[in-house]
C-alpha cells in the first residue's frame, strides 16, 4: 500500500513539473540587443495575462524574436502558488536594419499570453 501511495506521488509530481517555451520570430534578421524579464507577472493559471512590455527604445528597428516560457524556478512558484501567481521568463531579441521583412509587422509593444 506505502509503494502504490508513493507511485501515485511521483507520478503527480511528474504531471505538475512540466515546462513549456513558445517562439515567435518575426522573420526579420536578429540583432545582439537582447531583453531578458526573468519574473514576468501573470495571475491565474495565466488568465489575467501580464502587462505589455514596451521595448520602443531599446529595439529601434523592431522585434526579430520573442520567447516565452517557464523555467524551473517559475514552475515551482507556480506549483507553490497553486497557480495564482503564474510568473514566466520572457526574452526578446531586437532586429536589424530599417525595413520589415515581407508580410512582417513592426511591433515593438510585446504582450505576454
Amino acid at each position: 500500500m506505502r509503494v502504490a501511495r508513493a507511485g501515485v506521488l511521483c507520478a503527480a509530481l511528474l504531471a505538475s513539473s512540466a515546462c513549456f517555451r513558445q517562439v515567435v520570430q518575426t522573420g526579420r534578421t536578429p540583432a545582439a540587443t537582447v531583453i531578458d524579464r526573468p519574473w514576468t507577472h501573470t495571475w491565474l493559471w495565466g488568465l489575467v495575462p501580464a502587462r505589455p512590455i514596451d521595448v520602443t527604445s531599446q529595439c529601434r528597428s523592431g522585434i526579430a524574436t520573442v520567447v516565452t516560457e517557464e523555467s524551473f524556478m517559475n514552475g515551482l512558484v507556480h506549483l507553490l502558488t497553486i497557480g495564482i501567481y503564474t510568473p514566466r521568463h520572457v526574452t526578446i531579441t531586437c532586429a536589424t536594419g530599417s525595413a520589415a521583412a515581407p508580410g512582417a509587422r513592426n511591433t515593438r509593444l510585446v504582450e505576454v499570453r
